[in-house]
């Protein structure tokens, strides 16, 4: 299978808004709309679906999400879909969407993180269609800080073009409240702190390329071991000499604790998800340590007999800043106590 990456976005492009997960509460609509006022800002049309009730878990039935999702994907005139953010169960629509269908129509950008990646992350394994784990809809009004990039960057490169992203190191404690603060475009870096390498000799510089793949370890661990989460073809995709032969696998813990983050990095492990990997990138956390066990060491316990690169805190998860990945781009990680730099190439 070929990597498909989906042309880049340009002025009066049609961007699609649904919530494949959960939707937006109407105290939350004033942010939704100053969100959907950015991406227009970039010169793009907005589409805002059915699916977006905040009332519960999910934003509708999982036949209407399905539905609305499928019909943005396939649709030539959509050419990005981007859900407000993530949730808890979009797990549910796996086995409602026509993965044919999807695999035979022109690669659409689908973006976000969270439960999004229990979409996304399937949907670049089972189609080849490249995505990009990134800021949600939500967060978009942030300027991204010195280094980093939006997706509203990333989904306008060109097909074969690099893009270099340096780590800020610093980064953010807490939520802004956007209830209270609906307009926030400025995201405060209140904290110091940049990747640390996890395993070996953490001052040795490195360097190392492969495919990117991951996502959120509490809703990507339960496909472990099925079809919607299989990277072997990915590792020897054909692109350019930058390939590798590899993946750069990176995951992120949302709120599980450690001991969960080991066993599921166990259970993934297990399942064969990093296999191929010539390096692991760890997102930042918030999540809690154990008692006895420490998130660092829950990585360490699962991952650390692969004997391939470990990177902590890269701001690929729920803490801000948020760098954005390209599931399926040819990606290279050069790291050192002073730096750490990754670039991607669509190819």
């Amino acid at each position: 299978m070929l990597v498909r990456f989906p042309r880049p976005l340009q002025p009066g492009d049609l961007v699609g808004v649904t919530s494949p997960s959960s939707g937006v509460p109407d105290a939350l609509r004033p942010r939704l709309e100053v969100a959907l006022t950015t991406v227009r800002a970039h010169g793009f049309e907005v589409e805002v679906g059915e699916c977006m009730d905040g009332r519960g878990h999910v934003s509708a039935t999982v036949e209407q999400r399905a539905a609305e999702l499928q019909r943005m994907l396939v649709d030539p005139r959509i050419r990005a879909v981007v859900p407000p953010w993530g949730g808890e169960t979009a797990i549910d629509l796996l086995a409602n969407l026509d993965w044919a269908e999807i695999s035979q129509a022109q690669p659409t950008w689908v973006v976000g993180f969270s439960d999004t990646a229990t979409l996304i992350t399937p949907l670049t394994l089972l189609t080849g269609w490249a995505t990009v784990h990134g800021n949600n809809l939500m967060d978009t009004p942030y300027a991204p800080p010195e280094g980093l990039l939006s997706w509203l960057d990333i989904v306008t490169l060109d097909l074969k073009s690099t893009c270099t992203q340096t780590s800020p190191r610093a980064w953010r404690e807490g939520f802004v409240d956007y209830v209270e603060h609906p307009a926030v475009d400025h995201l405060e870096l209140n904290q110091p702190g940049g990747w640390r390498r996890l395993d070996g000799d953490r001052d040795r510089e490195v360097d190392v390329t492969g495919r990117l793949i991951g996502g959120c370890l509490e809703t990507l661990s339960p496909l472990g071991g099925s079809r919607y989460l299989d990277p072997t073809w990915l590792a020897d995709a054909p692109g350019d000499e930058r390939g590798g032969g590899g993946l750069i696998v990176y995951v992120e813990a949302a709120e599980a604790d450690a001991f969960q983050v080991c066993r599921s990095l166990h259970g993934l492990r297990l399942a064969g998800f990093f296999d191929r990997a010539a390096a692991v990138l760890v997102g930042r956390t918030s999540a809690p340590d154990a008692d006895t066990l420490t998130q660092e060491e829950a990585v360490l316990d699962a991952l650390g007999t692969l004997g391939v690169l470990i990177l902590a805190d890269v701001e690929c998860g729920h803490v801000a800043p948020y760098l954005p990945l390209v599931n399926g781009a040819i990606a290279r990680v050069q790291h050192s106590p002073e730096a750490s730099t990754i670039s991607q190439t669509l190819a």
